[in-house]
């Protein structure tokens, strides 16, 4: 009778951006090769608004956000950046090490306010204590070219993450759910972000689960952002917040959430069609629980990426398999 024991998912993991058993390029990993250990992401609420909420192009922000723009888990903005900074460190301290800390500027748009406002609100957090980066989360259509102009200046100085929230390359859906600007013009402002200093990493967000998208709208979303070959890719589920707009619809019977099921299929055939070196920075999203109408399934995070990993284990497929002839049918 034989001894050998049945190969481990890390035995047989041939994805080559791994040191454990993820078949996709964590974003675990990928601070600590550039860190040399685990970072605490610090929320900041920079009391910034959207040019969907103020007018300029829409008003009542996206459907989904809570009145805070993402920023739930933030400190209040009326708090200087500074002392968001501490209280959440402090906060974490207990939980996490907090030797290297960057900074997140979340809640809204982060750069929707002239240049002298932003570079006093980011330069303030990166003379905190314990600061090696900084994430700044806003629109392709918020870079106005003095602002771009600084971004790259301060790449120089810091490894700077702008995330920027595309969500869907669907005009039609980006339509539904109230985001302002066409793909077109998302394009336009991240090629001027990569054109202004190849230091500034790029994140892209998108959101599987919106309104009237079936699988090969998710897809072809995902084909879109694997043509940009970006830095990094947030991969988000739409949760129904009970302050957003999406509540009320979802609570008036207008919208039909995600299964786990379909959701977990969906996040490996976008891994599959992602660039391998494509830092995969998000699986699953976050809401606040006691904000959160559904799906419920969504509160056991780890649950639904345990399941990520044996449907990649199963299938034998790791990011990136299939991202050559991503663009093809």
């Amino acid at each position: 009778m034989s001894n050998r024991k049945k190969p481990t998912q890390r035995d047989t993991n041939i994805f080559p951006y791994t040191d454990s058993n993820k078949r996709y390029y964590t974003y675990d990993y990928y601070l600590r090769r550039t860190f040399g250990g685990k970072c605490a992401k610090i929320p900041i609420d920079g009391g910034f608004t959207c040019p969907n909420i103020d007018g300029r192009c829409g008003v009542g922000g996206c459907i989904y956000c809570s009145s805070r723009g993402s920023g739930d888990f933030a400190e209040r903005a009326e708090l200087s950046v500074s002392e968001q900074y501490r209280i959440t460190r402090e906060k974490l301290s207990s939980k996490w090490s907090v030797e290297r800390c960057i900074p997140y500027f979340q809640a809204h748009t982060n750069t929707y306010a002239p240049l002298d406002i932003l570079k006093a609100k980011f330069e303030e957090a990166l003379s905190e204590e314990g600061v090696v980066g900084l994430n700044i989360a806003t629109r392709a259509d918020c870079l106005e070219d003095d602002v771009v102009e600084y971004l790259a200046e301060l790449s120089e100085r810091t490894v700077l993450t702008v995330e920027l929230g595309l969500q869907t390359s669907n005009d039609r859906v980006a339509g539904l759910i109230n985001r302002g600007h066409s793909f077109a013009d998302f394009v336009t402002g991240y090629r001027r972000l990569k054109a202004a200093s190849e230091r500034i990493n790029i994140c892209v967000h998108i959101i599987f689960g919106l309104p009237e998208e079936g699988r090969e709208d998710m897809l072809r979303t995902v084909r879109d952002v694997a043509e940009l070959h970006p830095d990094q890719v947030k991969i988000h589920l739409l949760h129904v917040l009970r302050s957003s707009r999406l509540g009320e619809i979802y609570l008036n019977g207008g919208y039909t959430p995600m299964t786990k099921e379909d959701y977990v299929e969906r996040v490996v055939e976008a891994l599959e069609l992602l660039p391998e070196d494509t830092v995969i920075a998000r699986l699953t999203g976050d809401g606040m629980s006691e904000d959160l109408l559904a799906p419920d399934w969504s509160r056991k995070k780890v649950s639904v990426i345990n399941d990520i990993d044996k449907l990649l284990y199963s299938k034998e497929s790791y990011q990136g398999k299939f991202y050559k002839n991503s663009n093809k049918g």
